[in-house]
């Protein structure tokens, strides 16, 4: 079948409005200054921002009911004056929301930029998958509170502001941070960071570990995104065989409180529902809240899930749970370049 193309948002443009909801966990009250600082930030870059009812509330890990939070996204899309819908963060049971929303609709309205990450990428996977629209597994709002942000987050904007036809490159971050630091309104990138090819050597002095790859993103936080295999929010093969036909896909996937033993599970269901069908690289994050699983450790669980695959593997990558990542947006034509520890993921909208 011939490859039907990816609809790209608009560029996000300054005057534009960015919705803040919130699909999952709400926010707190002694945290709302999370949210004031945001907003300050969002402003100063020329946005202004719409906040949902039921965002500044938080009870047993949701904003608010399932039909409550279903119909604020429901009602930003359907909103022209809301060009893009970044939620505060993550959280448990987005999942819920998935059959009360207008699916029809969002394939025809216009789309608009969804970014996030954790639960976020929930909904980011579902949508992508169903209509065929561009999405950005990124930072969320919150952390997007700092006045100055490392140079990897930063390009946040950039990716946003990529219209169709267009590309943007970005490349890996120097330092990583090893711990949260909550009074600390940026990240704490505190340790040196080195990509890692998986079965080549570690190290940065390491000649022959280079490697390129490319085809079209798709992935998330495998926490969540598994949950939705078997239900009709993960249409996966349809997905594949309509829009990546030709290309092939990287999967990029990134954990949080998940052991080794966990993640060879998940990557082993995932590989049996025929998620990995024509991919042509992994990428993945690091895992945080993670421990080894006896003697049974992180590169295990990989080697063991799909080191018969023969494509190239990547981990300790900028992605997900433990800052900075970069921002990887579901749809895009993406070609990665590796060596000696360093990368660089270069997407194109088309």
């Amino acid at each position: 079948m011939n490859n039907r193309s990816i609809r790209y948002p608009q560029p996000l443009a300054p005057g534009n409005t960015i919705g803040v909801a919130a699909p999952s966990s709400g926010v707190s009250e002694s945290l709302h200054h999370y949210l004031e600082e945001s907003r300050h930030n969002m402003e100063r870059l020329g946005f202004g921002v719409q906040e949902s009812q039921f965002l500044r509330h938080n009870a047993k890990c949701v904003s608010s009911s399932k039909e409550d939070r279903a119909a604020e996204i429901n009602a930003f899309f359907r909103d022209p004056g809301i060009q893009a819908i970044i939620p505060p963060w993550g959280g448990e049971f987005l999942m819920d929301i998935l059959p009360l929303l207008d699916w029809e609709a969002f394939k025809t309205l216009p789309p608009k930029w969804v970014m996030g990450y954790s639960d976020i990428s929930t909904f980011l996977f579902a949508y992508t998958l169903i209509t065929g629209t561009a999405t950005a597994h990124g930072t969320n709002y919150v952390d997007l509170r700092s006045n100055e942000l490392d140079s990897v987050t930063a390009r946040w904007i950039d990716v946003l502001q990529t219209g169709q036809g267009e590309q943007v490159t970005q490349s890996s971050s120097t330092h990583y941070q090893s711990e949260w630091k909550p009074e600390l309104a940026g990240f704490n990138l505190d340790t040196p960071s080195h990509w890692k090819q998986l079965g080549q050597p570690v190290g940065t002095d390491s000649t022959d570990s280079q490697v390129t790859f490319s085809g079209r993103l798709i992935g998330g936080c495998m926490d969540t995104i598994t949950c939705l295999i078997g239900t009709p929010y993960a249409p996966v093969e349809a997905y594949l065989d309509q829009y990546c036909a030709e290309e092939g896909t990287i999967w990029y996937l990134e954990s949080c409180e998940m052991n080794a033993g966990d993640i060879y599970r998940h990557l082993w269901q995932m590989r049996q529902a025929g998620w990995f069908a024509g991919v042509k690289g992994f990428m993945f994050g690091r895992p945080a809240g993670y421990s080894d699983t006896g003697d049974f450790n992180f590169t295990d669980a990989l080697s063991s899930a799909l080191g018969d695959m023969d494509v190239p593997i990547l981990y300790d990558v900028d992605l997900g749970h433990i800052p900075p990542q970069l921002t990887f947006v579901n749809g895009a034509l993406g070609k990665v370049a590796y060596e000696n520890g360093r990368g660089s993921l270069e997407m194109a909208f088309v």
